[in-house]
């Protein structure tokens, strides 16, 4: 195992399940507790505007358990004046601008930092001031990373979905932006539709010090319980750092 690259498990998808029937169960808490027990380094939670799968009650119940445990939150979350204020009274430790749509299945594509204007460069600064490290789900283009770095943010999330669908060159336009990014000075993190099967190619890439997993995870823990599902991505992680 290693800690050159941490992995953050998004336990959104326990929470779909538990509302498609309206039940207490599955716990999106008790799930994240097991997450952590098998050696994830983090819990990651998305509070949509529409409340589709995480509700409050959800994020209240993660940040003091997380809290106890010592072990980082990561809110993604919309950059709404809503969101912000949510935030500010958690005190996660870390807040993932992302974009959001009520008509989408899951987060398509990046934040246009770049062309957010304002009201994205004031919503960064109250949360930075606030102690809490920003990190902005991007593309991995020059030109959002940029205004990333210019925003005041901590991190960058590098959007993954293009390379998760395997189109030809992704690979090499994250590295590219992920160098991009650590020579501004900034983290890098990335997420979306990563798979034990497309991991290693992107942890090799040696700028990427974190990763954000949901969906994936949740659904290999059907076969492999949510233990053993985060212990494969852990194993994925190591096979890709070794070749760095």
């Amino acid at each position: 195992m290693t800690d050159a690259v941490r992995l953050h498990v998004n336990v959104d998808h326990v929470a779909t399940l538990r509302n498609a029937r309206g039940t207490a169960y599955p716990d999106p808490v008790r799930a994240a507790e097991e997450c952590l027990a098998a050696g994830a380094d983090g819990i990651t939670a998305h509070l949509r505007e529409d409340r589709r799968h995480i509700v409050d009650d959800d994020v209240e119940r993660l940040r003091a358990m997380l809290s106890r445990a010592g072990r980082t939150f990561n809110l993604e979350m919309a950059a709404t004046d809503e969101m912000v204020g949510v935030a500010l009274r958690l005190r996660p430790e870390v807040c993932t601008l992302v974009p959001e749509r009520r008509e989408e299945r899951t987060t398509e594509g990046g934040l246009d930092v770049a062309g957010g204007g304002n009201d994205v460069a004031r919503r960064v600064r109250a949360l930075a001031a606030a102690g809490i490290k920003v990190s902005l789900f991007i593309a991995a283009e020059g030109r959002q990373i940029e205004r990333s770095q210019a925003l005041g943010a901590s991190q960058v999330e590098l959007h993954t979905g293009e390379y998760a669908h395997g189109r030809a060159g992704e690979l090499a336009r994250i590295a590219a932006g992920a160098r991009l990014a650590r020579a501004a000075g900034l983290e890098v993190a990335a997420g979306h539709g990563l798979t034990q099967e497309n991991v290693p190619a992107l942890v090799a890439v040696p700028e990427v010090a974190e990763l954000n997993i949901g969906h994936a995870v949740i659904s290999d823990a059907v076969f492999l319980g949510i233990r053993g599902a985060v212990r494969a991505y852990l194993d994925a992680i190591e096979r890709g750092t070794r070749s760095r």
